[in-house]
């Protein structure tokens, strides 16, 4: 029986897919040893205001560009910082039929008292899977020192040591990985798509792809269980084609590592 391994940067309140991601696979590998970027997703997602997708930001400790997720710091006001972002997400959801379930959640992982980076989005990873009861375990990729020379590389050594023989990542990272470099190291590739998933938001057009607190407070931990299965995992060999740019989650949906 083949054992799964994902891989992806560690980040703050992400979307569904992810979630489907780590409930998909066998083992999850943050990558907290990778470089922070500035323009992407690891402290910054997507909630729905007036119906319409707001940017929510948490603000970094200025600091050196090349330095790595795990190298990184919330700012220095934070504590009230934090106290605005849980008045917008607040004020956003108030209406929400699951708020008085998910607010408290969201609420204590926000107010969390670590100011790295990695370790703050590890905490609230690790208690949004226990919320969903996802049992994947979880390892930090600075834990395993993996010394590699390029990304595909660091997938197979990461693999080895953690005993996987099959690495997900997904679809738009169809350009990234080659089938036949992993197979010739002995090991499986695959590409995960998420499906289309819509639920009830408010009155107005639904809003796709936003945080995983948006799905939070629109459905019940049962209604969020049915929706992780809504994935589908393509061969390597022959994958699809990525979706259109605009289809895809995330732009972190290219690459995992």
């Amino acid at each position: 029986m083949s054992t799964t391994i994902a891989m992806m940067q560690p980040y703050l309140f992400p979307y569904l897919g992810y979630f489907q991601l780590i409930a998909a696979c066998d083992r999850f590998v943050l990558g907290d040893d990778l470089q922070y970027i500035k323009s992407g997703w690891v402290n910054r997602n997507n909630i729905l205001f007036n119906n319409e997708a707001k940017l929510l930001t948490f603000p970094m400790k200025k600091d050196r560009f090349k330095l790595a997720i795990n190298q990184r710091q919330l700012s220095d006001n934070f504590a009230d910082e934090a106290q605005r972002l849980i008045n917008l997400i607040a004020s956003s959801y108030a209406k929400a039929p699951c708020f008085r379930q998910a607010m408290p959640v969201i609420e204590s992982l926000i107010r969390y008292p670590e100011r790295n980076l990695a370790v703050y989005i590890e905490h609230s990873i690790r208690q949004l899977c226990a919320y969903l009861h996802i049992p994947t375990p979880i390892y930090r990729a600075s834990d395993l020192k993996i010394i590699a020379l390029d990304k595909q590389h660091r997938v197979v050594q990461t693999a080895r040591q953690l005993g996987a023989s099959v690495y997900i990542n997904p679809i738009g990272g169809t350009g990234l990985y080659e089938h036949g470099y992993f197979a010739r190291h002995g090991l499986g590739l695959k590409f995960f798509r998420m499906d289309d998933v819509v639920y009830r938001q408010y009155r107005g057009a639904f809003v796709a792809n936003l945080s995983i607190i948006d799905v939070m407070m629109f459905n019940t931990v049962d209604e969020i269980r049915a929706l992780l299965p809504c994935y589908t995992l393509l061969d390597g060999a022959t994958p699809e084609r990525p979706a259109p740019a605009a289809d895809l989650r995330t732009p972190a949906d290219a690459e995992m590592m």
